[in-house]
């Protein structure tokens, strides 16, 4: 029996992915450089900025109070900037505040320096924040889709990070 073929990737939607963030994302993000993890791996060598956007696990709402809750352990690529909770499709004013002064802070203000945005394989967060980044002048955007997953799959080294604080 042969196997099934792959259903090719969703298109570009017109806007962020507001919803069911861990599916398939597109093959495309216009105006950015879409990478493999070899090249991901080129560029990190070549000490290019790399960008995680994944969520920071909230306190679970069932915790009693009192109890002490540590954020679990977040691994990620070596010497990432991790700005947690960024890639979502509707941002806080807050959280779009943070993004947007990060970005600036971690280029120096240059909007021509690459940045490599990332979370897990099959997760819109980096997409949605790549299409930010393109949004507020960058323009060399590198969209890095497999992420962690496929770093780790490629057997590169991990390291855990904390989110950089506003």
């Amino acid at each position: 029996m042969r196997p099934a073929a792959a259903a090719p990737p969703p298109p570009e939607p017109s806007g962020y992915r507001n919803d069911n963030f861990r599916s398939p994302t597109p093959a495309t993000l216009q105006g950015a450089r879409v990478v493999t993890t070899e090249e991901a791996e080129a560029l990190w060598r070549a000490g290019v900025l790399f960008v995680d956007v994944m969520p920071r696990p909230p306190r679970p709402a069932t915790l009693p109070a009192g109890t002490i809750w540590r954020d679990p352990p977040h691994e990620s690529i070596p010497h990432a900037h991790w700005l947690a909770n960024t890639g979502l499709g509707a941002l806080a004013p807050e959280t779009e505040a943070y993004f947007r002064d990060t970005l600036d802070h971690l280029t120096g203000g240059d909007r021509g320096r690459p940045l490599v945005f990332f979370c897990l394989r099959n997760c819109w967060m980096s997409w949605n924040a790549a299409k930010r980044a393109l949004s507020y002048g960058y323009r060399r955007v590198i969209w890095f889709p497999d992420g962690a997953d496929g770093w780790s799959d490629a057997a590169l080294p991990l390291e855990r990070l904390q989110p950089v604080k506003p």
